[in-house]
């Protein structure tokens, strides 16, 4: 699953429970696929992430190594 459908799948589940007219059963079901939902799209940002920190580079375009994501200059 797509980090976008994933993410709209937990965007559905939200509502659904922020609306209060689901049953606890169901509501305790839909809290459980929620919960499994956030994660997968924690797993697809943290992956990102680390692509990301790989490549750093520098003012001529060379690679220049790798750093934090959100270190300063980047």
């Amino acid at each position: 699953m797509s980090f976008e459908d994933a993410l709209r799948a937990l965007e559905d589940v939200v509502r659904k429970l922020e609306g209060g007219d689901v049953p606890l059963d169901d509501s305790i079901s839909l809290y459980e696929r929620g919960e499994q939902l956030r994660k997968h799209c924690q797993a697809r940002l943290d992956a990102a992430q680390a692509r990301i920190e790989k490549i750093v580079q520098q003012a001529d375009g060379s690679v220049s190594g790798t750093a934090p994501f959100d270190s300063p200059g980047s």
